[in-house]
């Protein structure tokens, strides 16, 4: 991105591009979340958390994160400061900001206390930096006014429209691929904002876009995977069919696409998947390094995918033959690693590919309770999707832990000298994600 870092000095401009996971991070966008994650946890399940957990330790384990990146060498950037650079550098931009500032702030109440506000923002918006304006961008504010005896009798009252509680899960506004960004359209409308917020500053930074996806597709881009020669793109509960066909239809780099359908657990009692088991396709299967894959057995041996090569006239077409995710991956020489559910449902393969063969993973034994206690809470509320389910992951946690233990510190791993920071993530990973999760990759660069 043609933009300067946070900290003095200068560097090369680097290209937005990604084509396999596995090659050297350069840089990274985060996200450090702030007070919009108090109000997520005011109501977890609407606001797409899977549980409780306490912020001061959630933001801290982010700044962990941060520090860890920065110490394998990767510039890591933060939204807001991004924002502030924006504005120093791109007014024009700016201008769009706050016309949008000003469609989201409403003012309901008599009349001409209205009226009296809505003139009086219009004239302050100059007046607004680029942090005032992220901050309304992020918590979406309105303001409800009620007249009272004397003067400046009036009560403000103040309503946040859906605050952007899940902003630090950076990976999925958007997707890099060998061609530049995907600019996503979230699925669930909690999340809406989000990719016009991020898309607003990547096109203002100079990143490279090699498309966007629009309604009534939804895409998200913790359901794309660039693997070397071929990509892998999920479909299910996040990306939709119309999402599919348009990313189908971008010049993104790859000459294969494996359209993977979201599976559904074989513990469960019915066909339906379970989002919050498998929500994208990197809640189940990543990739530490070339030729190298590390997944969920018993989901990629369910995963459906759909192959689709480039024809004559440069179209992407379907191949006829089915396979699922665990056959297409043996075709295509990767060995996998296999992952029980109960570490796949820990965020095991959340990990964050820094290099060929160096991963940044989720601590997932200090996982395994609180996931079980989540599993034990749904099992109670309707025991018969997740009984069985429930069984099996209590079964796995003691196999695991009086056998080969749990990932990323098992023999497998460092049998391929895959290198391994861990981290401790068990409050912020509250909200469903770890590291893979929570970093919008800016650039990978070629080994």
């Amino acid at each position: 991105m043609e933009v300067r870092p946070a900290r003095r000095g200068s560097r090369t401009p680097m290209s937005n591009r990604a084509r396999a996971e596995w090659e050297p991070l350069t840089e990274v966008l985060i996200h450090r979340p702030g007070i919009e994650m108090f109000f997520g946890l005011l109501e977890p399940y609407s606001f797409l958390y899977e549980r409780a957990f306490r912020v001061d330790e959630a933001v801290h384990e982010h700044a962990e994160l941060e520090h860890v990146l920065s110490g394998a060498g990767v510039t890591v950037r933060r939204l807001r400061d991004l924002a502030v650079e924006v504005e120093a550098r791109r007014p024009e931009f700016v201008e769009r900001v706050r016309a949008d500032v000003e469609r989201i702030v409403r003012y309901t109440g008599p009349r001409d206390m209205v009226d009296r506000s809505r003139r009086a923002l219009r004239r302050d918006l100059a007046t607004f930096d680029a942090e005032t304006l992220f901050n309304i961008l992020l918590l979406r504010p309105s303001v409800r006014l009620e007249r009272r005896a004397g003067d400046r009798g009036i009560l403000p009252k103040v309503e946040l429209d859906a605050p952007l509680a899940n902003l630090y899960f950076m990976r999925d506004q958007q997707a890099l691929t060998a061609a530049g960004f995907v600019l996503g359209r979230m699925s669930k409308p909690q999340r809406r904002a989000e990719p016009r917020l991020i898309g607003t500053l990547l096109r203002a930074s100079g990143a490279t876009i090699a498309g966007e996806v629009r309604a009534p597709g939804t895409f998200e881009g913790g359901d794309f995977l660039p693997m070397g020669e071929f990509a892998l793109l999920g479909t299910g509960d996040r990306t939709n069919a119309s999402g599919v066909r348009q990313l189908l239809g971008l010049s993104l780099g790859f000459d294969e696409v494996g359209v993977v359908h979201q599976p559904a657990h074989p513990a469960l009692p019915d066909d339906a998947p379970d989002p919050m088991i498998d929500m994208h396709l990197d809640t189940y299967l990543n990739v530490p390094g070339d030729g190298i894959a590390i997944g969920c057995a018993a989901l990629l041996r369910a995963a459906r995918v759909d192959v689709y090569r480039r024809a004559r006239g440069g179209r992407l077409v379907r191949i006829q033959r089915k396979r699922t995710l665990a056959e297409y991956l043996a075709e295509k020489k990767f060995e996998v690693l296999p992952l029980s559910t109960l570490e796949q449902m820990s965020y095991a393969t959340n990990f964050l590919c820094l290099r060929d063969r160096k991963i940044v993973a989720v601590e997932v034994e200090g996982e395994v309770d609180r996931v079980l206690a989540g599993l034990d809470l749904a099992a109670r509320r309707d025991p018969h999707r997740y009984r069985a389910l429930l069984a099996l992951a209590r079964r796995e946690r003691d196999e695991l832990r009086s056998g080969r233990g749990f990932f990323p510190h098992i023999a497998p791993v460092r049998d391929r000298g895959i290198e391994v920071i861990p981290l401790a993530l068990q409050e912020i990973t509250g909200g469903y994600g770890g590291a893979h999760c929570m970093t919008c990759v800016l650039s990978r660069s070629e080994p």
